[in-house]
């Protein structure tokens, strides 16, 4: 559909949240902002190329950001309360209804992110469904039917979560939507949206509209971020203060400059988060040129016993202390099972990490789904009850940055691990979904419950088995060398497994087989391209673009 100078897609209820006034609106944020967009794009493209010639990201100069003594705005009380925020994507009508519900135990979850980024499946109907959704979440009226299970789904009584609204990052488009026919940025779309739709609703009911801020990568995107919310609460006559950010640091440039990311947010600034996986993965896209900076297998990484990683989200409890923001932690990932062992074994280590984040001075952190959020909430409710912080937490001077290679094994198992994950998470990708209850040990013995994994890990995995291949890496447990023969055969072996457990399990169908088939090849592609530095995101492919390369010949 074409008004005037905008064009977009008419995907099922576009015609909702397309209305006229809000194009007018959509096409004065671009026209504003747009442009800017492609320079920061830029300015990123010659950071990681700096970094891939050796030349790696620091601190900027003192700055009245880092020198002076300054605090955020008032912020709502909300914000500052304790607890766990359930995580999901927007644009599914069950899974935000049930994590807006409360859990067996009656209690709701105090924030809710609901998630149209990383979780999210990166097409237009997406995003479009985000909005409607997140308008009637907060109209009261989101409910759904599911005919092939009899089951309807709704809003139960009582107050919801605060939400958490996170949008697409600055280094996506919307092909769908284009004016004066180039796409528009995905981060001027999706905010527009929620603030047009959802936000202005939630201002009538005294509620403020929270977003997180994913991938940024400087202080000067920050600024952009002020400048869209400046120009979206001006153009619509709503208050500054009815716009609270909490930015994600989850790229190596930003850990350096959380500080300054925090100021230039100015009036809009709410705090930091310490988002641990896309923070991994940017690792290893920045230092994936140095042969003596290979990481041992991901999962035996975790941040509290991972020194310099530790102390990064240290360091930005203190910078949130430092100026009076709020520090949320990461997300705990265990999906529910049927074997109560499994469970147990679950809450154990989702009470340890919280525990951990907890003490380090976190209020909040994440879990992806509600049977596990009590056990993720309370540490940070008992903690936070009285505590204060010692002077040394908040100062950010006690915790350095230093960028170190973690100990531990190089295995071809950790590689198959990895590889595991992206087959499954690309079948789901296929299917329109942007996250996806994953257990990479499936068929072996032991106590593994499937973790709720998304784009962030994806990208992990991809980048780690590229890693390996660029620095022709031994696995300390076969003796293999990590090369394309290697990893194409495991990429094989891990396919025919699962497509021999999915036709046991009786689930199997043509559908599912022919998504796990081209799986494989799209594997590959994304493999290979990270071993030629070419660190493109999933979410710039159409699925258009993933059934050209599933047709194709393999990659490698």
């Amino acid at each position: 559909m074409t008004i005037k100078r905008l064009h977009f897609d008419n995907v099922e209820n576009s015609e909702r949240v397309f209305t006229d006034e809000f194009n007018e609106f959509l096409i004065a944020l671009h026209d504003k902002l747009g442009a800017r967009v492609l320079t920061l794009r830029e300015n990123r493209d010659s950071c990681l190329k700096q970094a891939l010639a050796g030349k790696q990201p620091t601190h900027l100069p003192p700055s009245v950001a880092t020198t002076e003594n300054w605090t955020i705005d008032p912020i709502p009380d909300e914000l500052r309360t304790p607890g766990i925020e359930i995580s999901g994507p927007s644009s599914i009508r069950p899974m935000l209804i049930n994590a807006l519900n409360p859990a067996k135990d009656g209690d709701r979850a105090e924030g809710d992110l609901d998630d149209d980024e990383d979780s999210g499946g990166h097409r237009l109907i997406d995003t479009v469904n985000s909005a409607i959704n997140r308008l009637e979440a907060t109209l009261g009226t989101l409910e759904h039917y599911d005919s092939n299970r009899d089951k309807r789904y709704q809003l139960q009584p009582g107050k919801l979560p605060f939400f958490m609204h996170r949008e697409r990052g600055l280094h996506l488009d919307e092909p769908d939507v284009t004016i004066d026919g180039k796409p528009i940025s995905a981060s001027i779309l999706g905010t527009a949206l929620t603030i047009f739709h959802a936000g202005r609703e939630q201002i009538k009911k005294d509620q403020t509209i929270y977003f997180y801020v994913p991938k940024l990568e400087s202080a000067l995107e920050a600024r952009w971020y002020r400048d869209l919310f400046d120009a979206a609460t001006e153009h619509l006559d709503i208050p500054k203060s009815s716009i609270k950010a909490i930015a994600l640091v989850e790229s190596l440039p930003l850990v350096y400059q959380m500080e300054e990311v925090l100021y230039e947010l100015g009036p809009y600034a709410a705090g930091l988060n310490a988002a641990r996986w896309d923070l991994k993965a940017s690792i290893f896209e920045f230092i994936m040129a140095d042969p003596d900076s290979v990481w041992p297998d991901r999962f035996g990484v975790a941040v509290p016993t991972t020194k310099f990683l530790a102390n990064i989200f240290r360091r930005l409890v203190a910078i949130c202390l430092k100026h009076n923001a709020v520090a949320i932690g990461g997300m705990a990932t265990p999906l529910p099972s049927r074997d109560p062992e499994v469970n147990e074994s679950a809450s154990k280590s989702i009470r340890g990490d919280k525990e951990w984040e907890a003490k380090q001075g976190f209020l909040r952190a994440w879990v992806a789904h509600i049977f596990h959020m009590q056990v993720a909430a309370e540490p940070f409710k008992k903690w936070h009850s009285g505590w204060q912080p010692t002077e040394d937490m908040k100062n950010p001077d006690n915790y350095p940055v230093s960028i170190e290679v973690p100990e531990g094994p190089v295995t071809i198992e950790g590689t198959r691990r990895n590889v595991r994950m992206v087959i499954e998470y690309l079948e789901g990708w296929l299917n329109g979904r942007g996250a996806k209850g994953i257990d990479s040990l499936e068929g072996q013995s032991g106590i593994h419950p499937a973790l709720m994994e998304d784009l962030a890990t994806g990208r992990m995995s991809v980048a780690q088995i590229a890693q390996r291949i660029i620095h022709a890496v031994k696995g300390s447990d076969t003796g293999e060398i990590h090369n394309y023969d290697t990893v194409k055969k495991i990429v094989k072996d891990q396919l025919d497994d699962i497509l021999r457990i999915r036709e046991e399990s009786g689930v199997l169908d043509s559908g599912m087989k022919q998504r796990y088939e081209d799986a494989f090849k799209i594997t590959l592609k994304w493999i290979k391209n990270y071993t030629e530095y070419n660190f493109r995101s999933l979410g710039t492919y159409t699925h258009e673009d993933l059934k050209e390369i599933a047709i194709a010949p393999s990659a490698f």
